[in-house]
């Protein structure tokens, strides 16, 4: 599994497969699960992350949980 946590985004995404996504799924307000053609989870993507983690996400960053921090998202205008 990868982790990468977007810092402009405040978004942490989780592959869990390699494949191409067919479709996304909103679960919920902060929880998008990416699916591949065979029904398979590829990914999922935690919006807000920070708000819903608060000081357990800062806490697996310090402790060493590997993820991979982008801080460079592009904004739409």
């Amino acid at each position: 599994m990868k982790i990468n946590y977007d810092k402009v985004a405040d978004a942490i995404y989780f592959t869990v497969k390699n494949a191409k996504v067919a479709k996304s799924v909103k679960v919920d307000d902060h929880l998008v699960v990416d699916m591949s053609s065979d029904g398979e989870i590829v990914g999922m993507e935690l919006l807000d992350a920070s708000s819903e983690q608060g000081a357990e996400l800062e806490k697996n960053l310090r402790d060493g949980v590997p993820v991979n921090i982008v801080t460079s998202t592009p904004a739409t205008v």
